[in-house]
């Protein structure tokens, strides 16, 4: 049997009333006596009637939801900034439609034009590894529909952009590392594609050079699906472990706990000699061995911030000219500072 919600004209035909009546008592308007409102509500309560948002939309223009596309939601860092976005968006009237890319520019491509032919309002993304091309987003974006980017973002796109400062992350990281006497340092990082990986690179170079410590490109293994697929990392950490070094400094959570896993199956000896640094936002990374010198990035914030950009976006009377990048700082946490 089909469900079949309740509707207004339901309540009209129980009640005896015009379906104008009923409709202006659900929105309390001064129109109506209160005798009638009560009349109305308790009935509506009674059968559990709900009004039908797309009715709603269909009326507003407006569907009073949002899209967020992320690679996985089974990311600690990606589903802190969901939290982050379904907080605001809950104080504002909003739902919040998930999307999953799972690193494939295709699936990617699929999942924004889906959402945005459902009348989701507007949509924050967090670009693939795979994606190359956006056009088919400026063009969308062009004709009216708002987007705002975060954590991973296009360098060549008008509109408001939420990150990271992932440059003094990596170089807070990698400093660290060196001040505690380590200068054959490793790099273990995501797709050369996205921001977050030039960026993050570009911060470690900073420290090795500050330190006056040559760059060694054999010491850097970027991983295409930022360790979505567990034999890549594998294969980056067997190439690694033909090299001397000493230390690490790894750009994400599946990097990290993977680097961990995989070492300590295979290189179990090397592993406890190696010191770590990395981008993680796992909630369970003192329970982590060997231990890791830990870069958190402000996931919560991140999603709240993106999300009343988005939501500006969607309610603003003028078309919204002038956009702004914003970036969040990170937070540098010694191993000997994580607590159980």
């Amino acid at each position: 049997m089909r469900f079949k919600p309740s509707t207004i004209k339901d309540i009209a035909l129980a009640l005896n009333l015009s379906t104008s009546t009923v409709s202006r008592a659900m929105r309390d308007s001064y129109e109506i006596s209160a005798e009638t409102k009560k009349l109305v509500l308790d009935y509506a309560k009674k059968i559990n009637y709900t009004a039908n948002p797309i009715a709603r939309s269909l009326k507003e223009r407006r569907s009073y939801s949002i899209g967020i596309i992320v690679s996985e939601i089974a990311n600690n860092f990606y589903s802190q900034v969901i939290n982050g976005v379904e907080s605001i968006a809950h104080n504002k009237n909003y739902q919040v439609v998930i999307s999953q890319t799972h690193e494939s520019a295709e699936r990617e491509k699929m999942n924004v034009e889906y959402l945005s032919s459902r009348s989701v309002d507007g949509l924050l993304i967090s670009l693939s590894s795979e994606t190359n091309n956006i056009e088919y987003l400026k063009t969308l974006h062009n004709q009216g529909y708002p987007i705002v980017f975060f954590d991973r973002i296009p360098e060549d796109f008008d509109t408001f952009k939420v990150t990271s400062n992932n440059f003094k992350g990596a170089f807070d990281a990698t400093e660290h590392l060196i001040l505690n006497g380590h200068r054959r340092i490793a790099h273990l990082t995501n797709s050369k594609s996205l921001s977050i990986t030039k960026e993050r690179l570009a911060g470690y170079q900073g420290a090795l050079k500050k330190h006056h410590i040559a760059y060694d490109e054999n010491l850097v293994k970027f991983s295409e699906y930022g360790g979505m697929h567990m034999q890549e990392i594998d294969e980056a950490i067997d190439a690694l472990f033909q090299q001397k070094f000493d230390a690490i400094f790894i750009s994400g959570d599946k990097l990290s706990t993977g680097y961990l896993m995989y070492s300590k199956k295979k290189y179990p000896t090397l592993l406890s000699k190696i010191a770590i640094a990395g981008f993680t936002n796992s909630n369970v990374v003192s329970i982590f061995s060997p231990s890791l010198t830990v870069v958190r990035q402000p996931a919560f914030e991140m999603g709240k911030v993106a999300t009343d950009l988005l939501i500006q976006m969607i309610e603003a009377k003028r078309p919204i000219t002038e956009y702004e990048t914003i970036t969040l700082e990170t937070e540098l946490i010694d191993e000997k500072d994580l607590k159980l």
